[in-house]
């Protein structure tokens, strides 16, 4: 790929201060471009308005500042695009894709329902004929998939296969209270704005097949993927917005950004010391084959 053509993307959602965790993907994710002298866009998912505001993007703007990760163009906020959404829901109609769904919560989640080893449910296709809707219960809406299997070279993970129809089933475009869920408007932003390569945590790995799909029935290209390993407390736990002693606003107390660099990125397998470092140096240096492809444990902060 040219470099001039790269175009990576970080895109957190401001419902809090940034943890270790968006700080790592969205250090991965401008590495990658950075060191391929490729452009980076910066957007906000705030689709959740009740738990996202102007004040954490604010504050997320900030940080990404304050550690040295500059972007080249920020897109509208997904809050700002329920229009543009409409229109490829609507293509999705046009097609023949969608139809509702008013299975509950409990009902998805029935043991007797089909799960994959991880605990998530795969949709059976309760409500893709049904001919008698119950009365006063909004629907959500699903696209139909097809029985065929989509894989991707991981930057980060290698060779991931999916059948959608096997171990997803038809999903959700847009819930019953009318909000585009993450798989449509993600697929929409990523796409519309020309985004090449895509980085963000292997949390949402499995996620990529639907995409993919969706960027077929949308004439987007597929992207390249990064699903960056996850990154753990000393005892296991997975990082999250609730560890607020290792928030951005606690570390900033008593680290430079130079030091958490360096840190992130020795744990991370990128240098061979744990030693103060510019997200501008780092870039000199950045090679995806040094990434640790595993969970990552703090264990020094």
């Amino acid at each position: 790929m040219d470099k001039k053509s790269v175009v990576g993307r970080f895109a957190p959602t401001p419902s809090g201060r940034m943890h270790l965790g968006n700080v790592f993907a969205a250090l991965v994710a401008w590495l990658s471009v950075r060191s391929r002298g490729g452009e980076l866009v910066l957007r906000m998912e705030d689709l959740d308005t009740q738990r996202t505001s102007e004040e954490y993007a604010d504050l997320l703007r900030e940080d990404l500042r304050w550690l040295g990760l500059d972007w080249d163009r920020e897109t509208p906020p997904q809050s700002q695009r329920s229009k543009v959404y409409d229109g490829y829901f609507e293509l999705l109609r046009e097609k023949g894709l969608l139809y509702p769904c008013y299975c509950t919560r409990s009902q998805l989640h029935n043991v007797n329902a089909p799960h994959l080893s991880d605990g998530t449910y795969v949709y059976a296709g309760t409500c893709r004929n049904l001919q008698i809707p119950p009365p006063g219960r909004a629907p959500a809406w699903r696209v139909m998939v097809p029985n065929r299997e989509f894989s991707l070279r991981d930057l980060a993970q290698g060779e991931f296969r999916q059948n959608l129809t096997t171990d997803c089933g038809d999903f959700v475009v847009r819930r019953a209270d009318g909000v585009y869920v993450y798989q449509l408007a993600v697929t929409v932003d990523d796409g519309e704005a020309g985004v090449t390569e895509v980085v963000r945590g292997m949390d949402l790995l499995g996620s990529a097949p639907r995409q993919m799909y969706l960027q077929e029935l949308f004439g987007f290209p597929h992207p390249t993927y990064g699903h960056v390993p996850m990154l753990l407390a000393p005892d296991g736990r997975r990082l999250s917005k609730r560890d607020r002693d290792l928030d951005l606003g606690q570390l900033r107390l008593r680290m430079t950004p130079e030091a958490l660099i360096g840190t992130l990125a020795f744990s991370a397998g990128l240098t061979d010391t744990n030693a103060p470092i510019s997200a501008k140096e780092l870039a000199g240096e950045f090679s995806w084959e040094r990434l640790k492809k595993e969970d990552i444990y703090l264990n020094s902060l």
